[in-house]
């Protein structure tokens, strides 16, 4: 039956108890982790708890507040087994999982750079032990966070294997099942969708280079990867169903134990990540209900102990977007009935739920995976639906596989077809275009959760539904208006390592100056570092691009950025024969940018900045690149400012620059640059020197640095401090 939209007022139900003490165990863990904001938290868990009349709900609320608390404060105080190793060469031997290596003696694990490829098992590796590098761009990966939510602080680099012993036991054996007579690339996605591990499938790519992993980002299809709710309910589901047809009417009590003892089984077997121990433990609760006789259980109350169990276990997981995505996707699909009932009532209840599920999921989670991946799927509804039905059976008939060990070429021969049509679903869908977003602000997520209580109370019939609408469009003003009043003027010297990337924003143009690079290896500096960078901004175009000169370290991250947004002009200095160049060149003329090659003297007014050439005059080139470096003059009225390239001195001297407020030191700070004359001429305050870690070349100069402190001249390094951003006066 459709349900009725007029507006009939509801008394809001009492939640259930596990609620309220879930968000005060929740507080807690925020309140330990320094989040002032937790107490706020626990102020609902409190007022939550009020209309319940129960006194001894308080007091628990409170006592789980504090256990939060402590258990956050414990586990930030845990002391580091490998501090002592930090720096130096080692030889470790240990369990390799295909994510990290797990010591014995001392108890720690340690995560590998590069990961080996090929199969878990016991490995012996030799590296250099460090500490990890925390988020050091706009929208970059904290990688010292996340791995430290691992339990893990130290990486070894440069690491060798210098022995692999296959993993055996029930676990070699589970693999060795989902390998049997299978191609490297079905047996990877197996692995994946079976026990979570994705460092292999991440190797592999479609034909045309497109990564397998970034296709199911993009499809919409990432979960799949990241095991959860829908592998045991489909566990349990082809239990049910096996069970029903094995035991006896009289011993249908039976299968209760068992799928228990199965679903602990499981999760020893993929391990104890946030997504899956919520999802086993929802699994727990609910049957055993079932088996006690008390029914139905309360989708919030169970959430709400699963929330307990696991931030009591490990807080850290609240600060995981496994966690968060798992438990707002599920309180997504608690309303998808009533949604569903919104649907014409001669359809199907299975189609309405089918077609409401993956929307009321994605909603919940949406300002999470915008902030988190910058990109929303567009065609992720039919790609899911697609995919949900090769799931229904690939899930349950890989878990076999695996029982049956080497012995699953039994089966093998229908899991590789299968293999293949799911990813040639996520190969077709993984083409298709994405909503780009930048990072979320606080008030962004504020703004968000106001919009979407709105849209339960609507939804519940407590609220009328004029009001849903009026929401959505006072909180698009109040974020969008701020920008528009104030538009975002600032210099951007962003952290690509050895290289050079610096994006000045005014109110009128947004320039980019160069797009670092990597002469060596196979890492795309513009499309895994710059461009996410630029989107997590906010920045959507550019005005200008410029290529200060050939050099890869400046000029070959610029192709995925010119490939990846729209650019309204292209400076070069010098057009000469150069790989790198030309490739330049051939993206810009795909994309029909217009190339300007600019010289001395040349300059655009953009409202009360203004952007000048100073080099190069275009009359004498030099066989030197780096003395042909287009160089920027960037002043204001207030602010004074230039960008050199890698232009050596003494033709820095040449220039004619003036005061500076902030030098961008030439080539990295090499011994070439910032030289006596030059540093004497322009005064600058600071400098901001753009240098990769444990470089080969010296950078920057000893000498250089001295210089720059005999100047009285702060120096700013991305190889310390990350990217610097630079508020325009």
């Amino acid at each position: 039956m459709q349900a009725d939209a007029t507006y009939s007022p509801r008394r809001w139900p009492v939640p259930a108890y596990p609620v309220p003490a879930a968000l005060a165990v929740i507080g807690g863990v925020l309140l330990g982790f320094g989040a002032l904001w937790g107490a706020a938290v626990l102020v609902v868990a409190l007022a939550l708890s009020w209309p319940a009349g129960k006194g001894w709900l308080l007091g628990a609320c409170l006592v789980l507040a504090v256990c939060g608390f402590a258990r956050e404060r414990a586990w930030q105080a845990a002391p580091d087994a490998l501090l002592s190793w930090v720096g130096a060469q080692a030889t470790l031997i240990g369990d390799w999982d295909g994510q990290l290596l797990h010591l014995s003696s001392p108890a720690a694990a340690v995560a590998l750079a590069p990961k080996p490829k090929g199969p878990a098992g016991r490995l012996t590796v030799r590296g250099r032990l460090v500490r990890p590098e925390g988020r050091r761009i706009p929208g970059g990966f904290d990688y010292a966070f996340w791995l430290r939510m691992q339990g893990v602080r130290e990486v070894l680099v440069a690491a060798e294997i210098k022995h692999l012993k296959p993993e055996g036991g029930v676990r070699g054996w589970f693999r060795r099942g989902l390998s049997a007579g299978l191609s490297p690339r079905e047996s990877a996605l197996l692995r994946a969708v079976e026990l979570g591990e994705r460092n292999d499938i991440s190797q592999e790519s479609f034909n045309d280079g497109l990564n397998v992993r970034d296709a199911f980002t993009r499809a919409g299809l990432a979960h799949l990867m990241a095991l959860s709710g829908q592998n045991v309910a489909l566990l349990v589901g082809a239990l049910t169903w096996l069970l029903a047809r094995l035991l006896p009417l009289k011993w249908t009590n039976a299968r209760y134990p068992l799928m228990l003892t199965v679903l602990a089984g499981f999760l020893w077997l993929v391990g104890p990540t946030p997504s899956i121990t919520r999802a086993v433990l929802m699994g727990v609760l609910v049957l055993l209900s079932l088996w006690l006789g008390r029914g139905k259980l309360d989708v919030y109350g169970v959430l709400g102990l699963a929330a307990i169990a696991s931030l009591l276990y490990q807080p850290a997981w609240l600060f995981d977007v496994g966690f968060q995505l798992s438990f707002l996707a599920v309180l997504g699909l608690s309303v998808s009935n009533r949604v569903a009932a919104l649907l014409p009532a001669k359809w199907p209840l299975w189609l309405r739920l089918a077609l409401v599920a993956t929307p009321c999921a994605e909603l919940a989670t949406l300002p999470v995976v915008l902030h988190t991946f910058g990109q929303l799927p567009l065609l992720s509804l039919p790609a899911n639906l697609a995919a949900a039905a090769l799931m229904a059976v690939l899930v349950p008939l890989g878990y076999l596989a695996g029982l049956l060990g080497p012995l699953a070429v039994a089966v093998n021969w229908a899991l590789g077809p299968l293999s293949e049509a799911l990813l040639k679903v996520v190969d077709i869908f993984g083409r298709a275009p994405v909503l780009t977003w930048g990072m979320i602000s606080p008030a962004g997520f504020a703004v968000y959760a106001v919009f979407a209580a709105a849209a339960v109370l609507t939804l519940y019939r407590l609220l009328p539904l004029w009001v849903l609408p009026l929401t959505a469009l006072l909180g698009g003003v109040s974020t969008a208006l701020p920008s528009l009043l104030n538009p975002p003027s600032e210099i951007v010297y962003l952290d690509v390592g050895q290289g050079d990337s610096s994006l000045i924003r005014t109110p009128k143009l947004t320039m980019l100056i160069d797009g670092g690079g990597t002469p060596r290896g196979d890492y795309d500096v513009g499309k895994g570092t710059v461009l996410p960078a630029l989107r997590a901004m906010n920045v959507r175009s550019l005005d200008v691009m410029v290529a200060t000169h050939a050099d890869a370290d400046h000029i070959e991250g610029l192709i995925s950025v010119l490939l990846g947004l729209p650019v309204g002009e292209l400076w070069i200095g010098q057009r000469k024969d150069d790989p790198n160049l030309n490739m330049l060149l051939r993206a810009a003329e795909a994309r029909h940018v217009p190339v300007r090659e600019v010289r001395r003297g040349d300059s655009v007014q953009a409202g009360k900045a203004t952007f000048t050439v100073l080099w190069p005059t275009g009359k004498v080139w030099s066989d030197a690149d780096n003395e042909n470096s287009v160089v920027i003059k960037f002043d204001t009225p207030k602010f004074h400012t230039v960008f050199l390239g890698d232009l050596p001195d003494p033709l820095e001297s040449e220039l004619g620059v003036g005061k500076l407020d902030v030098l961008k030191t030439a080539h990295h700070g090499s011994r070439f640059s910032s030289g006596q004359a030059f540093l004497d001429e322009t005064r600058p305050h600071d400098a901001v020197i753009s240098v990769g870690r444990s470089n080969s070349y010296g950078h920057p100069n000893p000498q250089v640095l001295d210089r720059l402190q005999a100047s009285g001249v702060k120096v700013w390094r991305t190889d310390q401090v990350g990217t610097v951003r630079w508020p325009l006066p």
